[in-house]
């Protein structure tokens, strides 16, 4: 098998032999559980722009990552914060990706794909007001709703600067969920992701806080089909969980611990809607089909070896996950250039992508060792890595 270079600590290096490639059985029935992938977009990177300040987008590679999840029987939630929305991608391009990929999805009969709506193309600031963010956040909508897509309700930076408690959340978000034609999933996405949205909901405690997003969903039960938490907390997603009206769904955005959290307990399982499902789109298609089959010793073996990689990836600062997932899909060969938008590949270590690299090799999720050996050294050279 190929083997090369990794730095493993500063001035350090040792030599990584790869393992044979792996090749994840296929499961073409349906999965007891909902599972959507957060995918990312493609960078052209020929293009003619200033790439810290345009969206150059690859639409037929970004496309073509979409068809791969749903040839393996995931959703795609589109549009998201792995899409790198409000780190690189502007609501224009956002509402153009959404149409895109609305578009593709009628391809696959039965595809599942929701669209993350949120105020993002309102600045934060002193002179905006909660009315103002309400407009924008109805501006989305229809939008999107115009498109023939589901929502998915991000978490608004400009509300959280303008809220002054939990009774304007309750007023905007009873507000559009009055409006909305179909039922929609609720983004709770903590700071770790974006330090923007620190005290969210309009508190500090994670307790009270809770009480009012139910009071919310359950003022409104009619109209929210589930809720998101990305708060990297499985004690806090079970709890919540646990006290969610009945038909409304808890999707994990745990990626530290969605594998026991997918699996559940006595009281309940979470399904699933995450940014690490789409570097590992193959082995998450066997796992969930092995728990479909009942072979729940066989789910945890495959979707727990994913596990160590995606801590590494979701590593602090949190925010910079997207590169992680970037540079897997450059290493997998479903884009020809680990480029983001904004630059954002910049935004991690050689030493971290060389632990990535590692872990995604232990994971069995390189399609091609030989390849992923080839680019990886190409990118240790650019680091002075010979």
């Amino acid at each position: 098998m190929p083997n090369l270079v990794l730095p493993v600590a500063p001035g350090r290096s040792e030599t990584f032999t790869l393992s044979p490639a792996r090749a994840f059985e296929r499961h073409e029935g349906p999965f007891t559980r909902v599972a959507f992938a957060a995918p990312h977009v493609v960078v052209d990177a020929l293009a003619e722009h200033d790439p810290w300040l345009d969206a150059a987008i690859d639409w037929e590679r970004t496309i073509a990552f979409r068809r791969h999840l749903w040839s393996l029987g995931l959703g795609v939630a589109e549009a998201m914060d792995t899409a790198q929305r409000g780190m690189g991608l502007g609501w224009p391009s956002a509402l153009e990706l959404v149409r895109r990929s609305v578009e593709a999805s009628r391809d696959f009969p039965g595809a599942l794909i929701a669209s993350g709506v949120g105020a993002d193309h309102l600045e934060p600031g002193s002179d905006v007001s909660v009315d103002d963010v309400l407009r924008a956040y109805e501006t989305q909508c229809e939008a999107v709703e115009a498109l023939g897509g589901r929502i998915i309700l991000m978490a608004s930076r400009a509300l959280a600067a303008a809220a002054r408690g939990p009774a304007d959340y309750a007023r905007v978000y009873g507000r559009i969920l009055s409006q909305v034609r179909e039922p929609v999933v609720l983004h709770w996405l903590g700071d770790m992701f974006d330090p923007a949205l620190a005290g969210y909901w309009g508190g500090a405690e994670f307790e009270t806080t809770m009480v009012t997003v139910l009071d919310i969903i359950a003022a409104h039960s009619d109209k929210v089909a589930g809720i998101k938490i990305s708060l990297l907390d499985k004690d806090k997603e079970i709890l919540m969980r646990r006290r969610l009206p009945a038909g409304v769904r808890m999707f994990t955005g745990d990626d530290f611990n969605y594998a026991e959290l997918i699996e559940g307990d006595e009281h309940g399982h979470s399904d699933a809607l995450l940014g690490i499902f789409n570097p590992i789109a193959p082995a998450v298609n066997a796992a969930l089909g092995d728990l479909a089959r009942g072979e729940q010793e066989r789910f945890r073996k495959t979707l727990a070896a994913t596990v160590p990689l995606s801590r590494e990836i979701f590593t602090a600062p949190t925010r910079f996950y997207k590169t992680g997932v970037v540079f897997i899909a450059w290493l997998n060969g479903h884009q020809d250039h680990f480029t983001m938008l904004g630059g954002q590949e910049s935004t991690r270590s050689i030493l971290h992508l060389s632990r990535v690299f590692r872990l995604a090799d232990q994971a069995g999720i390189l399609i091609d060792p030989e390849k992923a050996v080839a680019r990886m050294r190409h990118l240790l050279a650019t680091h002075g890595v010979a």
